[in-house]
């Protein structure tokens, strides 16, 4: 059985590769008095039966939250899903009562508000379910959004901050579904890649240098991205916020709940597409995504082999590169 279903799904790998689909972007909330949602739904990934889902304010993944350092900010976090759970601001530095670790759950059809105010630097963080035995599934069926931290040394640098237009959150997951569409917790084969909950994504960005905001929302894949034909980029921000100067790479690793702020040249590039991809013929063994799990032959995970994207290079992500815009940015700060 386990043998069709992997056939299965290289054959859905294949007809979403003659495909296109737009990338979703999340919502954005902003201000001091924040409302979410969280609740069950469907969601179309394929042809095929629509798949149950979880969200934030809609049915799958959760707004982009953007938030100023400095501000006290009140969250009203209302649950109801049919399951108990949590809300965690990852990466951001507030109390424990306010962390939405395992210790601070949510009873379906309760409310949790916290406040806090937002110590952190500029950044890119992320909020997520945290409660034990749960936080993989809860996240696997969709819960899991953006949060940007703006201040006063990120807003003077000239620096693309047009949100979805040069400025473009990307949420990297892999998932495994069953053959009735149904994504299946706690798999080692996890052969769909998507962004943003979108199969075979792409996106329109103008002919200047664009921002890319990366989370890495997979449960234990890593991805080794890239550009094609090794075009070079530039990482401007990690976890913690800004770095002194750019980096430029043509390689970034990221683990699973890492983020990376990436800034890509496509000035001059009006009418070509470049794909964002994961390189993972590149990871040595013993990283989950490359060719061997583990650093001894001996090791072994139910499903891990035959998976596609392990060992071999794949597409995340096709930017297709349209006009410039009125307020490009053209050079790296």
């Amino acid at each position: 059985m386990k043998k069709t279903l992997l056939i299965l799904a290289g054959i859905s790998i294949f007809q979403f590769g003659l495909s296109q689909n737009s990338l979703l972007i999340p919502d954005t909330i902003t201000g001091r008095n924040i409302n979410l949602t969280l609740q069950n739904g469907t969601h179309q990934f394929m042809s095929g039966a629509i798949t149950t889902t979880m969200g934030v304010n809609g049915d799958i993944l959760a707004p982009t939250i953007i938030l100023n350092k400095g501000d006290s900010v009140n969250f009203s976090v209302l649950n109801q899903l049919a399951d108990t759970t949590t809300i965690h601001w990852h990466g951001l530095h507030v109390s424990p009562e306010n962390d939405g670790g395992p210790h601070t759950y949510m009873t379906p059809s309760s409310t949790w508000n916290p406040s806090f105010k937002v110590l952190d630097k500029a950044a890119t963080y992320w909020y997520h379910p945290h409660l034990h035995h749960k936080t993989n599934k809860h996240v696997s069926l969709g819960i899991a959004g953006l949060i940007i931290v703006r201040d006063s040394v990120e807003s003077q640098l000239s620096l693309p901050r047009t949100y979805g237009v040069d400025d473009i959150p990307v949420v990297i997951q892999t998932k495994d579904f069953d053959a009735s569409n149904q994504v299946v917790v706690h798999s080692n084969s996890d052969d769909i890649i998507m962004a943003n909950a979108t199969i075979d994504a792409e996106v329109d960005v103008p002919a200047q240098i664009i921002r890319v905001r990366l989370l890495n929302g997979s449960s234990q894949r890593a991805f080794n991205v890239g550009l094609t034909n090794n075009q070079n980029f530039y990482q401007i921000a990690s976890d913690g916020g800004l770095l002194a100067t750019p980096y430029q790479t043509t390689r970034l690793l990221l683990s699973p709940g890492e983020r990376a702020e990436i800034l890509i040249d496509f000035t001059g590039k009006n009418g070509d597409s470049v794909e964002l991809k994961s390189f993972a013929s590149e990871l040595p063994n013993g990283i989950y995504g490359a060719t061997t799990p583990g650093m001894m032959t001996a090791m072994t995970l139910n499903g891990y082999s035959p998976n596609p994207l392990n060992g071999t290079n794949f597409k995340i992500l096709k930017f297709k590169i349209k006009p410039q815009n009125s307020s490009a940015i053209t050079s790296i700060p």
